[in-house]
C-alpha cells in the first residue's frame, strides 16, 4: 500500500490559499476574544468582531465540508488509475448510447481490442442476453438505474448494470459472480476455461494428468455430445476403445511436460463418424491444455476421393483386361462353334465340346459386367420413356421373383425423357430387381418407382455431385435385410458381395453402377437393417427440342448379298483373324486380310476390283482403325464399315460420328453374330446410331 506524505494530508480544512485565510480569521477572532476579557471598554467593538470572525470561520468551516466531496488532483488521478485496471469492465456513454470511455477489460469482453468500442448493447452474443441488454439501454436512455444478471456458463453469472451521471452520461458495469446456491465448477488452484478459449473456434479443455477434465468450452462438449456430460470424466470413456490408448499416452506425455507432439485421431464413443485431431500442452502442477479440432468433413472427403478414385482405376483395369479377354473368347467361341458343326448332339465329343462353349459365352457375359462398371460399353443410345421401359419389363420381372415377393409400380402421371441405352437401361433394373429379391429371403414387396425431379442446386450423391438441373428418377426399394452400414461404401465395387461363396459374382451393382455412370446419370442408396433398402438411379433429362431431328436417308430394299461381295478384314491379332476369315468364306464371301492398317490402306489403294465392306478392328499398332476409316474414306467413300472391338476405347469416339454406313460388332462374336452383321450391312439396313463411353 502506498504511503501519503503530510503535505498531502488536509487535516479538515480547505487546501492551498483558502487555508491561510482561514487561519488569519482564527487568529482575528481569538484577539476580539482576549480585548473582551481583559479591556471591557472596548468589548462593545470586540464582540462585534467577535460575532464577525466566528462566522466567516463557521462560513469556511461549511466551505471546507463542502469541498470535502471531491477529491483532490491527485486524488482523482489514484482513482482513474484504479478504474482503468479493474478487472469489472466498465463503460461510459453519452447521451446517443455511444462509448466516450472504458477500461481495458471492456474491450476485451466486447471485442474492442484494436477496432471502433461496441456499444454496450452489442458487448453480449447470443439469445440469452438480447432481453437483458435490451431492458438496461431502455433504461440507460431514460436516465434510471437498473441491474440485470445474465447466465454466461453453468454456475456462472455476469452482472450488468447502468448508473446515470449527472452531465447526461451514463456508466456501465458488468460483474461475473457465481450463481446463487452453485459452487465454482473446479477448484480454486484449477485453471478455468476463460473468455478467449470459451469462445475459440475449436475445442479447449484441461485435464489432470490421468486425463479427468477439469473444464472445457463447448464446442469440446458438443463434439462428444453422444458421449453425454463431459465435465468431470476422463477423456477415455468419451472416445472409441480403439483410440484410448494413444489419447491417454498423449496427456500423461504432456501432463509430465513434453512438447511439439503431433495430433492423435480419435473418434467419439457412439459416433464413429465423427472425427477429431487431439493436440495437447503442458500446464503447471501436472496438468495439460488440450486442444481438438472436428476433422469430421475433411475424412468424410478424403474417403469419398479415395473411393472415387479407386473405382476410376478399378474400371481402366477392367477395361484393358478385358480387350484381351474378349479377343481369346472370340476364338474360343468361334473354335467351338466349328467343332460343333462337325461333331452332332449324338457325338461322344459334343457334350465336352458344348460345355466349352458355354462356360466361353458365360465368361462373354462377365466381362460385358466388367466393361459395363469400366464404362467401356459401347452404348446405343435412343429416345426412351422410362415409365415404358419398366412397363415391359414388368413380365419378366414378375418371373424372376420367387413365391412371396411381390411386384409394385408406381409411376408419375407425365415422366420426362431420358436419352439412354435400353438394353443397358433394361439390365441395371434387373439387376436391382434381384438383389431386392435375394434381400428378402422370407418374403416381401420390390416397389419400382419413376418420377420427375428437379434440383435447384447441386446435390452431393455418393462420390459424385449431380449438378443442378432436371432427372428422372428411377427407385428400386425392398423390404428386405438391409446393408450394413460398413458395407454402404463398398457395394458398388467389383467382385464385392455379402452372398455366400457361390451365390453371387460381386458383378451386380458394379455393372448398375457403370451403366449409369456411362449414360450420364447418377446413383445413390439409402439403407436400414432390418427395414430395406433403396436404390435411387437419377437420369438427365432429354429435351427434343435440344436435339435436331436427323432424317435417314432413303435406302433401296434389302437385298439378299451372301457370298457375293468382297470384304477387307483388318485386325492384328492372328488367330482372331484366322477365325473371322474362315468364317466369312464359308459363306461364300471374298475376303482380304490384312494384319494392320498400313497393309490394309495398301491393300485399299491397289485393288482394281471394288470392296464392299471394310471390317477393322478398333485398337491396332501404328494405325488405329478410326485413322484408317478416315483414310479409307478419302479413296473409297461408298465403302461400308463394321468396327470390331472388345470395347468403346477413346479412338473409337474420336472417330467421325457423323459418317454414315459406320456399324460396331462387339467382341467376343461366333459365327452366326458375324454372319448377320456381314449380311445387314451389305444388304443395305441403317446402322443403329452408337454412342461411345460417356464420361
Amino acid at each position: 500500500m502506498a504511503v501519503r506524505s503530510i503535505n498531502d494530508v488536509s487535516l479538515g480544512v480547505p487546501a492551498g490559499n483558502w487555508r491561510w485565510a482561514a487561519l488569519g480569521f482564527v487568529v482575528l477572532a481569538l484577539m476580539a476574544a482576549i480585548l473582551a476579557v481583559f479591556v471591557p471598554a472596548l468589548s462593545q467593538w470586540a464582540g462585534v468582531a467577535l460575532l464577525l470572525g466566528i462566522a466567516v470561520v463557521a462560513g469556511l468551516i461549511l466551505f471546507s465540508l463542502f469541498m470535502k466531496k471531491t477529491l483532490s488532483g491527485s486524488d482523482a488521478r489514484r482513482v482513474a488509475e484504479a478504474a482503468a485496471h479493474a478487472n469489472v469492465a466498465w463503460a461510459i456513454t453519452a447521451e446517443d448510447g455511444a462509448v466516450t470511455d472504458c477500461n481495458d477489460v471492456y474491450r476485451r469482453m466486447s471485442g474492442s481490442d484494436s477496432g471502433p468500442l461496441a456499444a454496450p448493447e452489442l458487448a453480449l452474443a447470443g439469445e440469452s442476453s438480447a432481453a437483458v441488454l435490451y431492458r438496461l439501454t431502455k433504461a440507460a436512455a431514460e436516465k434510471t438505474a437498473r441491474e440485470e444478471s445474465v447466465a454466461v456458463a453453468p454456475g456462472l453469472e455476469l452482472v450488468a448494470a447502468v448508473r446515470p451521471m449527472g452531465d447526461g452520461q451514463t456508466v456501465w458495469w458488468f460483474t461475473p459472480r457465481l450463481a446463487p446456491g452453485k459452487r465454482a465448477p473446479v477448484k480454486a488452484e484449477a485453471p478455468p476455461v476463460g473468455d478467449v478459449f470459451r469462445d475459440a473456434p475449436m475445442g479447449v479443455a484441461f485435464v489432470d494428468a490421468g486425463g479427468r477434465l477439469i473444464d472445457c468450452n463447448a464446442l469440446f462438449k458438443t463434439f462428444f455430445a453422444s458421449a453425454g456430460v463431459v465435465a468431470g470424466r476422463v477423456l477415455g470413456e468419451l472416445v472409441e476403445g480403439a483410440d484410448r490408448e494413444r489419447a491417454g499416452e498423449l496427456i500423461a506425455r504432456a501432463a509430465q511436460g513434453q512438447t511439439g507432439m503431433g495430433a492423435v485421431e480419435l473418434r467419439a464413443a457412439g459416433h464413429g463418424e465423427r472425427m477429431g485431431e487431439l493436440f495437447a500442452n503442458p500446464m503447471p502442477g501436472g496438468r495439460a491444455v488440450l486442444y481438438l479440432l472436428d476433422v469430421s468433413e475433411q475424412k468424410a472427403l478424403e474417403t469419398k476421393f479415395a473411393q472415387s478414385q479407386k473405382m476410376q482405376a478399378v474400371g481402366q483395369l477392367a477395361g484393358g483386361v478385358a480387350h484381351d479377354f474378349n479377343n481369346l473368347l472370340t476364338v474360343i467361341i468361334g473354335n467351338c462353334e466349328f467343332l460343333l458343326m462337325r461333331h452332332q448332339a449324338g457325338d461322344p465329343s459334343f457334350k465336352e465340346i458344348n460345355d466349352i462353349h458355354q462356360n466361353a459365352l458365360r465368361a462373354a457375359t462377365l466381362v460385358g459386367q466388367l466393361l459395363a462398371f469400366s464404362r467401356k460399353q459401347t452404348m446405343q443410345p435412343k429416345v426412351l420413356a422410362v415409365r415404358e421401359v419398366v412397363g415391359e419389363l414388368a413380365l419378366m420381372l414378375r418371373r424372376l421373383l420367387r413365391e412371396g415377393v411381390d411386384l409394385k409400380l408406381e409411376h408419375c402421371s407425365e415422366p420426362w425423357f431420358v436419352h439412354a441405352d435400353e438394353t443397358q437401361l433394361s439390365n441395371a433394373i434387373i439387376n436391382l430387381v434381384v438383389n431386392a429379391r435375394d434381400a428378402m429371403p422370407g418374403g416381401g414387396t420390390v416397389t419400382i418407382r419413376t418420377a420427375n425431379e428437379t434440383a435447384a442446386a447441386p446435390v452431393a450423391l455418393g462420390t459424385a455431385i449431380m449438378p443442378a438441373g432436371d432427372y428422372v428418377r428411377i427407385e428400386v426399394a425392398d423390404t428386405g435385410t438391409g446393408i450394413a452400414k460398413e458395407h454402404l461404401g463398398k457395394i458398388f465395387d467389383p467382385f464385392f458381395t455379402t452372398k455366400p461363396v457361390g451365390q453371387g459374382t460381386g458383378l451386380g451393382l458394379a455393372t448398375v453402377y457403370g451403366i449409369v455412370k456411362q449414360t450420364g446419370g447418377f446413383i445413390t442408396v439409402d439403407s436400414e437393417l432390418g427395414k430395406g433398402t433403396t436404390f435411387r438411379i437419377y437420369l438427365p433429362r432429354h429435351r427434343p427440342d435440344e436435339s435436331a431431328v436427323v432424317q435417314e436417308p432413303e435406302r433401296a430394299s434389302p437385298r439378299d448379298v451372301t457370298g457375293q461381295d468382297t470384304i477387307l478384314l483388318v485386325e492384328d491379332e492372328e488367330a482372331v483373324r484366322s477365325f473371322a476369315a474362315r468364317a466369312l468364306r464359308m459363306r461364300g464371301y471374298n475376303v482380304i486380310e490384312a494384319s494392320g492398317g498400313e497393309e490394309a490402306l495398301e491393300q485399299v489403294k491397289k485393288a482394281k476390283a471394288p470392296i464392299h465392306l471394310l471390317i477393322t478392328d478398333v485398337v491396332m499398332p501404328n494405325m488405329d482403325g478410326p485413322t484408317l476409316v478416315r483414310a479409307v474414306k478419302r479413296i473409297r467413300p461408298e465403302m461400308a464399315v463394321i468396327f470390331m472391338s472388345g470395347y468403346a476405347e477413346e479412338a473409337f469416339r474420336r472417330n467421325d460420328e457423323k459418317a454414315e454406313d459406320l456399324y460396331f460388332l462387339p467382341k467376343p462374336f461366333g459365327l452366326k453374330q458375324l454372319a448377320a452383321k456381314v449380311k445387314e450391312v451389305l444388304s443395305g439396313t441403317p446402322p443403329t446410331k452408337r454412342a461411345g463411353n460417356a464420361e
